[in-house]
């Protein structure tokens, strides 16, 4: 029975973090993160400040759980992509597509989930190195497969995961594609992943 009221117990946590990271990302969409404080995302729950702060220390916790949880989204498009039953040039070529969409559609054309982002990634969170840790291994795990089937030359598929990272990050990183989505002398998003693709067949 103990046990029990411990499943109830954590669920209703549970619960209370979803209902405050949801809140809190609604209003950091209307209004913007840095004219958001936990006072007003108390006020939109109906509770107390002292309630937000039982399950958060501070305002930068709750973006920390809300980066997370997008990163998360992120890494689960990138899984669902590098598993289908493709050639590994075709699965490393849709997952930086499909990051490259996200990030244009989420990040950049709403302009308060910009802000948040770009104040992520200014703090250097270790959510977001924890992240690129994790595409990096799913990416090298897809490079293995392309080595397998002959697809690709032996070569280190830790380091060339981490190459293509690098080579195609101005696709997916907010700042990077921000700045270059208004430039003419940049290459085309096709252009780009094609010279990466054909890097690691060398």
């Amino acid at each position: 029975m103990p046990a029990n009221n411990d499943i109830v117990v954590e669920q209703t946590r549970q619960d209370n973090i979803t209902r405050i990271l949801d809140a809190a990302e609604r209003l950091f969409r209307h209004f913007g993160y840095s004219k958001t404080n936990v006072a007003d995302i108390a006020r939109d729950l109906g509770m107390s400040p002292a309630n937000i702060y039982r399950f958060f220390a501070s305002k930068t916790e709750i973006h920390q759980a809300l980066c997370g949880r997008m990163l998360a989204a992120s890494y689960q498009m990138a899984e669902d992509i590098c598993r289908q039953p493709l050639s590994a040039s075709e699965r490393l070529r849709r997952y930086v597509h499909a990051q490259h969409q996200m990030t244009v559609e989420l990040m950049l054309d709403d302009t308060k989930v910009h802000e948040m982002v770009i104040v992520a990634i200014e703090s250097e969170w270790h959510v977001i190195d924890k992240h690129i840790d994790r595409i990096d291994k799913l990416l090298a795990d897809v490079i293995r497969e392309g080595i397998a089937a002959g697809e690709f030359p032996e070569q280190d598929a830790d380091v060339a995961s981490r190459c293509f990272g690098a080579a195609t990050v101005t696709l997916c990183h907010p700042q990077m594609v921000a700045q270059c989505l208004s430039k003419e002398n940049r290459p085309s998003p096709e252009d780009l992943i094609e010279f990466a693709i054909k890097a690691l067949k060398v």
